[in-house]
């Protein structure tokens, strides 16, 4: 489990490729003697097992699902990726409750400039963009991000400074594919009503459908 607030910039050292999987090394300025095998750390939000370590970087395999459901396979030596490592007991919650559990890819659809900060607008697939809600948390390659406003396929956030200069955001050009990961809250209620973007006929959560299900 992450907060969604970005620990490094690390640098892609290498990221070789099999038929269907790959293997990442990443430099960081974390320092080694924290780490250990079997570690968490999110990489551009993607919760990832370190499997090795030293010389300032280290190593995780990734899955074809992670490569197939993420933007890590675009990645190239010298790429930088926001890392940050997993929650422990004790720490505060700056964020919000971040899986390392990539939805979808979205797309930055337009970037302007808002005052102090950065209105950012990405694209998202509708069946991901319904869990998407106003006011609401998102992680946008790991960094948790308040949602200004909703659109059916496409919702905005503002960047301030801060996080501009220490993230990859910085970076990110018009075009450019970031890993999405709505809040899990909303998944968890959609499924236990018995509801999803394929059962779209079954009755409304309204206030008729509350009383009759004791709410009321």
């Amino acid at each position: 489990m992450f907060t969604g607030l970005i620990e490094d910039l690390g640098t892609v050292r290498e990221l070789r490729k099999g038929s269907d999987s790959a293997r990442l090394s990443v430099a960081t300025a974390i320092p080694m003697d924290e780490l250990e095998l079997g570690a968490s750390i999110a990489v551009n939000g993607i919760c990832l097992t370190v499997t090795n370590f030293g010389g300032g970087s280290f190593t995780a395999d990734v899955s074809p699902e992670t490569l197939g459901r993420s933007n890590l396979g675009a990645l190239l030596p010298g790429s930088r990726v926001n890392l940050e490592r997993a929650l422990r007991l004790g720490d505060r919650l700056g964020g919000h409750w971040v899986s390392g559990h990539v939805d979808a890819v979205g797309t930055l659809e337009q970037a302007q400039r808002d005052g102090n900060a950065w209105r950012l607008t990405f694209r998202l697939p509708t069946e991901v963009n319904r869990y998407v809600v106003e006011k609401g948390s998102v992680a946008i390659d790991g960094i948790s991000l308040t949602v200004n406003s909703v659109g059916d396929e496409t919702f905005s956030v503002a960047i301030i400074p801060h996080t501009l200069a220490l993230t990859t955001l910085k970076e990110a050009k018009v075009g450019a594919r970031v890993n999405i990961e709505t809040d899990i809250l909303g998944k968890y209620v959609e499924r236990l009503l018995g509801r999803s973007p394929r059962s779209e006929s079954r009755a409304p959560v309204d206030l008729e459908f509350l009383a009759k299900h004791g709410f009321l």
